[in-house]
């Protein structure tokens, strides 16, 4: 029977502040991300699969350092479009970003894609990245 663990990047100087870090920031790891996977351990895996961002990346490399990463695209994080990479205060008198909170945050980021897309286009690469492991037979 197979395991997977689907782990979220470390944190990041966006993540602190509070930002939209989505597709667009390609930000790396801050000091405090680096010290909190010091305290994380995880058992020996065959496979490593990440986001292309660099926070994933480098977040993959200090959990599983003697495994190879391969960089899916599907799993790039979601395009926030014009409040990527901006704060609640920053956002907060934007009648745009008022118009998504109103949604119950179910309509696209605008310039950006929806919840909706973003969530469909990661079930397909895991959906892909499964179909392939089983072939494979990891």
């Amino acid at each position: 029977m197979s395991k997977f663990y689907l782990i979220r990047h470390s944190i990041t100087k966006g993540n602190l502040e509070k930002r939209y870090i989505g597709a667009k920031t390609d930000e790396p790891l801050c000091k405090a991300g680096y010290e909190l996977l010091k305290e994380k351990h995880y058992p020996k895996v065959e496979k490593v699969i990440a986001s292309p961002m660099k926070r994933c990346i480098e977040t993959a490399q200090l959990l599983f350092p003697d495994t190879q990463i391969q960089i899916e695209e599907s799993l790039r994080e979601c395009d926030f479009g014009e409040f990527e990479n901006k704060n609640y205060q920053e956002l907060k008198d934007n009648p745009k970003y008022q118009e998504w909170i109103d949604s119950m945050a179910t309509l696209a980021f605008p310039g950006g894609e929806s919840p909706q897309q973003f969530k469909d286009r990661c079930i397909a690469g895991f959906d892909k990245m499964v179909d392939t492991w089983i072939r494979r037979h990891y």
